[in-house]
This record gives structure tokens, C-alpha cells and sequence, in this order.
């Protein structure tokens, strides 16, 4: 590994960097968006029965806001259910905004390490070719061992760079469409909420 990395010159310290990163937020992104940590497939269900039976308190819409980000939506919807209808939408708005910014937590840093990556590959290359002229101005195009060492770095530096950049690029993406999907969940759970609540408002 140490002889590959040496191989590509000093350009691979950043790629590498890089790389460690971008696993790292990968595997985080992996645990943070599961389904039943963001939106709990029960829990609208939950609120509702514990609504029908009168039992929401604020000790208990406390409990729903910390226990996911889906509950922190729904708790500002059931908190301000007796506003009117504009007013709670504007006030779940702004709750699931901020949801789906945290959400998307990283996000940005993965696509900067996506674009970034094959750039400086492609530097690595223009320094590995830069050294190959160098030597040919030097000591002409005899020097085999001298020129192939510049251009194994300019050829690794390169690889490695698409190397880090290809998968990073195909998992920002996928979790750009993972927070997508799951934030339109949450409104639609939200919606149903709120037209459970006012129903009960025109009955009552």
C-alpha cells in the first residue's frame, strides 16, 4: 500500500485524505438514514390511537420530537393543532426544513470530494509529466528508469483520483435520492396527521 501511494508522488496524501473521508461519511450517512431511525413507520399510527384516547400531553409530544426527525414534525403539528390551518402548515414547514437540512448533513462535503478528486488526479499527472521533461531536458530520452518513474506517477495519480471520485460521486447521489424519498414521506404522514386533527376539531 505505502509502495503504491509512493508511487503516485505527494499528490497521493490528498486523494487519500480524501478517501478516508469520504468512507467515513458514507458509513455514517448509511446509520443516520435508516427508515426506522428517520421516519418510524409506526409512529404516526401511535400518535394517532394516543390522540383518539386524549392522552397528548407535553411530556409526551417532548418524547415524540427527540425520538426521530419524522416526530419532531409531527410533534409541531400536534403542538399547534389549534391554530388555524395556514399557520400550522407555515409552522411544520419551517420544523421539516430544518429536518431535511440536517438530513442532508454532508451531503455537500461528499460531492466536493466527487469533483475534487479526478482535479487533483489530474494534477498528479501534470507534475508526473512535468518531471518525465525535466529529466528528458536533463539527460535526453535515455534515462528509461527516470521516465518511467514519471510516468507511473502521472498514470497512478490519475487512476486513483478516478478511483475515489467514481463511488463517492454514485453515493452522494444515492443518498441525495434517499433524503428526497424520505422527506416526502414525512409530509405525507404530517398531512394525514393534520387532517386527522382538524377533523377532530369540526366534529368536536
Amino acid at each position: 500500500m505505502l509502495e503504491y501511494l509512493s508511487m503516485g508522488g505527494w499528490m497521493m496524501v490528498p486523494l487519500f485524505l480524501c478517501s478516508v473521508i469520504a468512507t467515513a461519511i458514507v458509513l455514517e450517512r448509511f446509520w443516520t438514514l435508516r427508515q426506522d431511525k428517520v421516519a418510524p413507520r409506526s409512529l404516526l399510527n401511535d400518535l394517532l390511537v394516543v390522540s383518539r384516547e386524549n392522552l397528548v400531553d407535553e411530556a409526551f409530544l417532548k418524547r415524540v420530537e427527540v425520538s426521530s426527525p419524522l416526530g419532531a414534525v409531527l410533534a409541531s403539528c400536534m403542538a399547534n393543532s389549534q391554530r388555524p390551518r395556514d399557520e400550522v402548515k407555515e409552522i411544520v414547514e419551517g420544523v421539516g426544513r430544518h429536518v431535511a437540512f440536517n438530513l442532508a448533513s454532508y451531503l455537500n462535503i461528499l460531492g466536493t470530494i466527487a469533483s475534487v478528486a479526478p482535479l487533483l488526479g489530474l494534477l498528479g499527472t501534470v507534475l508526473g509529466m512535468i518531471e518525465v521533461f525535466a529529466v528528458i531536458t536533463v539527460s535526453g530520452i535515455g534515462q528509461a528508469g527516470e521516465l518511467a518513474g514519471g510516468i507511473s506517477q502521472a498514470l497512478v495519480s490519475t487512476a486513483t483520483g478516478l478511483v475515489v471520485a467514481i463511488p463517492t460521486l454514485m453515493f452522494y447521489r444515492y443518498f441525495q435520492g434517499r433524503v428526497e424519498t424520505l422527506v416526502i414521506s414525512m409530509e405525507k404522514e404530517t398531512m394525514r396527521l393534520l387532517e386527522f386533527l382538524q377533523e377532530g376539531q369540526q366534529q368536536g
